[in-house]
């Protein structure tokens, strides 16, 4: 099973009651849980994350926790990234498997800003994670106030904000299209996530607040020109 933990794009950060759910579920039924917790350190007030693999030693023995660096502190360009698996016959699969397929090369830039990330990074990151909280505060209040009719979801955590766009009555394919071609807009289509996604669309809030504002204006326009 491929756990999103927080989940994109949905923003929620799973409790310890619904991963200890989540993970009988799966000893039950002998299904090992992968678990991408790449947007990890990026939750917001009043959310706790917690890694899958702390809850038990069962836990840990069954699964595969998948995080980087990339998201919170904007390195994806390094291309680095880490995988923690405490079982060694699955450690030994996975070893296996990067070579094979030829991506356990490691930057050496990338190894570099990862230590500095993690034993540095601490103030920026909590500046980061505010202002992050406070973009999607403006944009629900601005959605309240602006397109009452285009309702987000409650966002506890990344920076990936999921709009319900069913009121335009258009594939969100074709939405995507449109708003790059007419307002100069690029959001994701929701499809993008299966045949549940249609008609939504999935924002990045990761921009100065400007930028969010001079977006949120133009799907406005757009909306108030179809």
């Amino acid at each position: 099973m491929l756990l999103c933990n927080p989940h994109n794009p949905a923003g929620r950060v799973w409790s310890k009651q619904e991963l200890c759910q989540i993970g009988e579920i799966c000893i039950r039924n002998g299904v090992t849980v992968i678990a991408d917790e790449i947007h990890c350190e990026l939750v917001f007030p009043e959310n706790v994350y917690t890694p899958f693999a702390s809850l038990s030693e069962k836990f840990q023995k069954h699964s595969v926790t998948c995080v980087s660096p990339s998201k919170a502190f904007n390195i994806a360009g390094l291309q680095i990234a880490n995988i923690v698996c405490a079982d060694e016959y699955m450690r030994h699969k996975i070893d296996k498997a990067i070579n094979i397929n030829e991506v356990c090369d490691v930057n050496p830039f990338g190894v570099i800003a990862t230590i500095a990330a993690y034993n540095e990074g601490e103030e920026w990151l909590a500046q980061l994670c505010r202002y992050l909280f406070e973009n999607y505060q403006y944009m629900k209040d601005y959605c309240e106030k602006y397109l009452p009719d285009f309702p987000i979801a409650e966002l506890e955590g990344t920076y990936l904000v999921w709009m319900d766009c069913r009121k335009l009555l258009l594939p969100s394919k074709e939405l995507e299209c449109l708003l790059k071609e007419n307002v100069h807009l690029w959001l994701n289509s929701g499809d993008m996530y299966g045949a549940e996604g249609e008609g939504f669309m999935r924002w990045n809030i990761a921009c100065p607040r400007a930028s969010l504002t001079e977006g949120l204006d133009r799907f406005r326009d757009f909306v108030h020109h179809n």
